[in-house]
């Protein structure tokens, strides 16, 4: 097998912003996104040879891609702080959470180590490139892209996930078992979330350019076959109803600070002798009745705000930096008419009809209708090009440029 020290970095191109949805696709073994969504998402398993066509096209040329993040990169931002990484290193079994440093990390050629770093979007274009790829599902249910580099060897155990992931092969071999076992109990004496009893029911080695899509629930285990190893997991989060509501309603309790009648302190001139007084009264359950009718807090319209805010949030580990030299807000503006405005690669934008919710607040409250259709386009193709657009110091636009959580093309 070639080095990968001597293979060729495979570059991913960006996915294009109108994604051809019922068009055969290679990434999916030819069926469409359309299809794929109707018999796969959520329901069975699907392995793909060849979908990254690029790889088996090299070869046919005596060529050999490798994948675009490098071994050493990889080592360098497991050593950075603000960078989630983990190792596990299996026979035995041991975990340990980063930053590392690097002498406490493997020789690639090692044994039995795997080296997790979350996040990958954030850190490298390669992989927000390929991010993009699957942009035909909500953004809401985006989770990050993860690699994992291992020996050989190197695994994380059989185990199971809550949400669905893209297994997708960028370098070197990987062997999978999967099942769709019933039993998914866990061995409670090792340091990792392994399955007590794992029977493998269909088994597959992955080369570089091959894909696996896994379902929720479904049992797997991969191991490393080749030194550096590299395999790339698009995931995709599934919140409980518990969180979505929790959180929906602890931002709909925060926006009731902004309504000054409710201010107004309850009375009740009307209230009844009563036999009962250890009962809470008729008259202030009908008054919050009432109040909460008024209010539309039994529709959910008025949850979805707070849901949408919170799956906006980005990840705990992103940090944001201002430009060090900020343009002044005329310069801003002259500058949106000749380059393209982007968010951070750790910012997260979502949109609940017209309104517009980056890093977990409303950009588009109480902004003008200009600023709101920016928003709008930032949020539908994650960029902005605009000649026209008349901005403000106070503009929620300028002040997420300022924040960091949007930068121009090319800036550092």
């Amino acid at each position: 097998m070639t080095s990968f020290y001597l293979s060729k970095p495979y570059e991913p191109p960006q996915a294009p912003q109108n994604l051809p949805l019922n068009k055969p696709w290679a990434l999916f073994g030819g069926i469409s996104p359309d299809r794929f969504m109707k018999q796969y998402w959520q329901k069975k398993p699907l392995l793909v040879r060849g979908a990254i066509p690029a790889f088996r096209l090299a070869t046919q040329n005596g060529e050999c891609l490798d994948s675009p993040v490098s071994a050493d990169t990889l080592i360098k931002l497991a050593s950075e702080d603000g960078v989630e990484s983990r190792l596990i290193k299996s026979n035995p079994w041991s975990f340990d959470a980063g930053p590392f440093s690097k002498k406490s990390l493997l020789e690639l050629n090692n044994k039995n180590w795997t080296l997790l770093v979350q996040g990958m979007e954030s850190h490298h274009s390669a992989a927000a490139k390929v991010l993009s790829w699957f942009r035909f599902i909500p953004d809401a249910r985006l989770d990050d892209l993860m690699i994992s580099i291992a020996g050989i060897g190197g695994g994380v155990g059989a185990h199971f996930d809550s949400y669905d992931v893209f297994l997708i092969q960028m370098s070197g071999r990987r062997q999978w078992q999967i099942s769709a076992q019933k039993d998914l109990s866990l061995n409670p004496k090792l340091p990792l979330k392994i399955l007590r009893n794992f029977k493998s029911e269909h088994e597959w080695v992955l080369e570089p350019g091959d894909m696996l899509y896994l379902p929720p629930h479904i049992a797997h285990d991969g191991v490393a076959l080749d030194a550096g190893c590299q395999t790339w997991s698009v995931g995709f989060r599934s919140p409980s109803f518990k969180e979505l509501l929790q959180e929906g309603l602890w931002r709909l309790a925060e926006s009731l600070e902004s309504i000054p009648e409710l201010e107004q302190k309850f009375s009740d001139p009307l209230q009844k002798a009563t036999a009962h007084a250890e009962q809470l009264p008729e008259e202030l359950i009908e008054q919050i009745r009432l109040k909460l009718r008024d209010l539309k807090l039994d529709q959910i319209d008025r949850f979805l705000p707070g849901i949408t805010a919170y799956l906006s949030e980005p990840k705990q580990q992103a940090l944001f930096d201002g430009p060090i030299k900020p343009l002044s807000p005329s310069l801003f503006t002259k500058h949106l008419g000749s380059t393209k405005l982007l968010p951070s690669p750790q910012t997260r934008i979502l949109s609940l009809g017209k309104e517009v919710f980056c890093n977990g607040e409303n950009m588009s409250q109480g902004q003008s209708k200009g600023i709101a259709r920016a928003w709008q386009t930032l949020s539908a193709k994650k960029v902005l090009l605009d000649r026209k657009l008349q901005n403000s110091p106070q503009s929620s636009l300028y002040q997420a440029y300022l924040a960091g959580w949007l930068i121009f093309e090319g800036s550092k």
